[in-house]
């Protein structure tokens, strides 16, 4: 392998940002996709999905979203864009390519590789945050004797006709999987363990986080404070249905906790005719099916967990300190870690939009690491 500038792990949309910025600055990468395409992890979340965020505010940088596009390009159009984008900046990722490890070697970063290694001054972990799904374990699952699959297995209701399906997670895999199952007839509850927070799309005719792009300045606490009346109006008095509202914020707990609140696209109005049930956290499982905190014990036949995702990336970098939390999460994305050279793009989740921070960060990074290729060559 011919050593490039810099080394890019993933080619999702943080993978493919900063490899058409690098590209852009005057420096020569190397893109590793473990999986055969790009944007490999949208090619595999549910069929219904769209993006919460506006076209406008989720194009990558040198190529906004088609303006054919809705205002909340689908799941497929969001693969087909990847698509597209690479194929315009002539992005070539080397497919079916795991970095195994990744090490300090003198003033470079060498990428061990089942084909080989290859060595660079620079390195962005691009793997994005929905690669590696969170099970919890619970007493009983063992001998559970329905299905138990995580969110990232869930495709469409169709196998589902018929049966009484348990949702697990209040963020938005759990509301719009539950929405889903809800509007083709089938029986669906969620379990919902802690108090949470809930957001409309949009808000006054604009999105919300066209709202948290306005407000980004300003301390989260204070920006919950201002905008609680009007949300409170928005989506209404969810306490009467079962459901406790946190103490924190909306933009308190998405930079605070990493938990991002439902953004309603439906969900509230299925729960509320009945549609869709709450139940409280799960205690444990029984032979045929769940018992809950407060007790109650239901049948299901099959139970999905929409837990989310805990990537730890130490196991990539396992000699690198001073970069990650106790989690294995970076605690620095899209500017210079503690290790010089060493970058990533779009690994923590924010109010303003996933991708909207993705092109920020892509664009930061290689200004900078335009300066530090030039130095460490």
């Amino acid at each position: 392998m011919t050593d490039p500038d810099a080394i890019i792990v993933g080619a999702g949309p943080a993978g493919l940002a900063c490899a058409a910025t690098m590209r852009a600055a005057g420096i020569s990468v190397t893109v590793f996709e473990k999986a055969d395409s790009v944007g490999s992890v949208w090619r595999r979340h549910y069929d219904r999905l769209h993006l919460h965020t506006h076209r406008v505010h989720s194009g990558l940088p040198g190529m906004a979203m088609p303006s054919d596009y809705p205002a909340y390009p689908s799941r497929r159009q969001m693969v087909a864009y990847l698509e597209d984008f690479a194929a315009r900046f002539d992005i070539r990722p080397r497919f079916n390519t795991e970095v195994l490890g990744i090490h300090r070697d003198g003033t470079r970063w060498r990428a061990e590789t089942a084909f080989g290694s290859i060595s660079a001054p620079a390195i962005i972990i691009a793997t994005g945050i929905a690669d590696a799904p969170y099970r919890p374990s619970w007493l009983g699952s063992e001998t559970f004797a329905g299905r138990a699959i995580h969110s990232s297995e869930y495709r469409n209701p169709d196998s589902f006709a018929g049966q009484r399906v348990l949702v697990v997670g209040f963020g938005n895999s759990g509301g719009e999987i539950a929405l889903d199952l809800a509007n083709a007839g089938v029986h669906v509850a969620l379990a919902v363990r802690g108090p949470v927070q809930i957001l409309p799309r949009d808000l006054l005719g604009f999105p919300i986080v066209s709202w948290a792009i306005l407000y980004r300045r300003l301390p989260a606490r204070l920006v919950d404070l201002i905008n609680a009346p009007v949300l409170r109006l928005a989506v209404g008095n969810f306490e009467r249905l079962g459901l406790r509202r946190a103490a924190k914020g909306p933009l308190q707990m998405i930079e605070e906790d990493g938990h991002v609140p439902l953004i309603d696209i439906g969900t509230l109005a299925k729960i509320r005719d009945g549609s869709i049930s709450i139940r409280s956290g799960i205690e444990r499982f029984t032979y045929d099916g769940v018992k809950f905190t407060d007790a109650q014990a239901e049948q299901f036949d099959t139970v999905i967990l929409a837990t989310g995702y805990r990537p730890d990336l130490r196991r990539l970098l396992p000699d690198v300190p001073d970069v990650f939390d106790r989690h294995g999460m970076p605690t620095l994305t899209g500017q210079a870690t503690a290790a010089p050279g060493l970058y990533f793009c779009g690994q923590i989740t924010v109010p303003t939009g996933q991708l909207r921070e993705i092109a920020i960060e892509a664009q930061r990074i290689a200004d900078d690491a335009k300066v530090y290729v030039t130095r460490a060559t």
